[in-house]
């Protein structure tokens, strides 16, 4: 499945409610230090670091991808529950692992320590985790 991934800074209505269900499948942790999902997206968009998997004009995943001068983060990674496990996750890995390394920085993760599926993300990456 080719996944185009994209910085978005504007968001169609029709991106909009992709992203609102993306991140509706997304357990409560994730969103932190986010109040919910809308405003989690808000703040990606706001900033500039909302990255997202488009596949047939749809968006299938986001994250944030934050651009700092000593590394960048990627944070708040969510695929649809109902498109998981085929590669999206993956892309927007990958990519966001291209784009830091083409700009001379290293890439990290970012999020709560505590959770396994953010260690078993961090493992299977091969990337250091930092808590938010």
């Amino acid at each position: 499945m080719p996944v185009h991934v994209e910085t978005l800074t504007a968001a169609s209505p029709q991106d909009r409610l992709d992203l609102a269900k993306i991140y509706a499948d997304a357990p409560g942790w994730l969103l932190a230090p986010h109040a919910d999902a809308e405003r989690l997206i808000a703040a990606g968009l706001e900033r500039g670091t909302l990255i997202a998997g488009r596949f047939n004009d749809r968006l299938l995943g986001a994250a944030l991808l934050e651009r700092n001068d000593d590394c960048w983060r990627l944070s708040h990674l969510c695929v649809r529950r109902i498109t998981r496990g085929r590669g999206v996750a993956r892309r927007l890995l990958d990519e966001a692992r291209r784009l830091a390394e083409a700009a001379g920085k290293p890439l990290r993760l970012a999020g709560p320590v505590d959770q396994l599926e953010s260690q078993a993300l961090a493992a299977r990456s091969q990337l250091p985790l930092d808590p938010i």
